[in-house]
C-alpha cells in the first residue's frame, strides 16, 4: 500500500537545511527566517529531534548570556547531515584506496595538492570580485561553497577579533573522514584564497556539528591591519 505524501515534509527540510546552515540556532530564530508561528516551529522541531535528525546543542555559545532559562539550541545529527548526502562518497573513497595502495600516502599528499590548486582555480574569481575587504571576501567564498553544497556562512568571532567560516555540510565528509588530509588542503586553499592565515577549529570529520575555521581580523601576513576604516 503506498504511504500517503507528507504536506509538512517540505517545511521540514527548510528547517533542517537552516540547522545544517546556521546552527546552533533556536526556534524563535528559525521561526523569524522562515515566518512561521513558534508552534509550528517546535512542532516540526519535535518531529526532527524524533527522527534522529536535530539534536539540542549542549556546547558552548558566543552570544552573550541573557537572564532567565535559556533558550534551546538545535543542531543537526550525522543522520540529518545524511539526508543531504553525497551518493558518490563510498567510490570516492575505494578510488583514494586504491592511490594509497599503489602509490603509498605520498599519492594521496599529491592528490591533496591538486585539490588546493583545483579549490582556488574554483573560487577564486569570486573572492576576488569582492574586492579587499576581508569580511567581504569571506562572505563571497562562503556563497561559492553554498552553491557547492557546503552550507556555508560567515559569523563574528567571540569580541569580534575574528570572522568564522562555517560549513553545515560537507559533500565529501565520508571521505575526509577517511582522509583527513582533504581537510588540511582545503584549509591551506582557504588560506591562500583569504590572504591571511586561518586556522581550523573543527569538523564535521572530526565528529563536531559544523567545519569551523577562524578568520583573524587582524593580519600579519599582507603586513597591515584588515579591520574595516573607523574601527578601534
Amino acid at each position: 500500500m503506498v504511504g500517503i505524501p507528507d504536506p509538512e515534509a517540505g517545511t521540514r527540510e527548510r528547517i533542517l537545511r537552516l540547522i545544517i546552515e546556521k546552527g546552533p540556532i533556536t526556534s524563535a530564530e528559525l521561526a523569524g527566517l522562515l515566518v512561521l508561528t513558534a508552534a509550528a516551529v517546535r512542532r516540526h522541531l519535535s518531529q526532527l529531534e524524533l527522527d534522529g535528525q536535530i539534536a539540542e546543542y549542549d556546547g558552548a555559545t558566543s552570544q552573550p548570556a541573557r537572564r532567565g532559562r535559556p533558550s534551546r539550541r538545535y543542531v543537526a545529527t550525522g543522520e540529518g547531515q545524511a539526508i543531504f548526502g553525497d551518493s558518490y562518497a563510498d567510490v570516492a573513497t575505494q578510488a583514494l584506496a586504491f592511490v594509497v595502495k599503489s602509490m603509498g600516502p605520498a599519492g594521496i599528499q599529491q592528490f591533496a595538492s591538486e585539490r588546493i590548486t583545483g579549490l582556488e582555480e574554483r573560487y577564486r574569481p569570486a573572492v576576488e570580485a569582492a574586492g579587499d575587504d576581508l569580511e567581504a571576501r569571506a562572505e563571497a567564498l562562503a556563497r561559492a561553497l553554498t552553491q557547492d553544497g557546503y552550507a556555508a556562512s560567515v559569523r563574528r568571532g567571540p569580541r569580534g577579533l575574528t570572522l568564522q567560516l562555517c560549513q553545515g555540510h560537507c559533500p565529501i565528509q565520508d571521505v575526509a573522514t577517511a582522509y583527513p588530509t582533504l581537510c588540511e588542503a582545503e584549509t591551506q586553499a582557504f588560506h591562500e584564497l583569504l590572504g591571511v592565515h586561518v586556522q581550523r577549529l573543527a569538523t564535521l570529520a572530526g565528529g563536531e556539528h559544523v567545519c569551523t575555521l577562524t578568520i583573524p581580523l587582524v593580519s600579519r601576513i599582507r603586513g597591515t591591519s584588515t579591520r574595516k576604516e573607523g574601527q578601534p
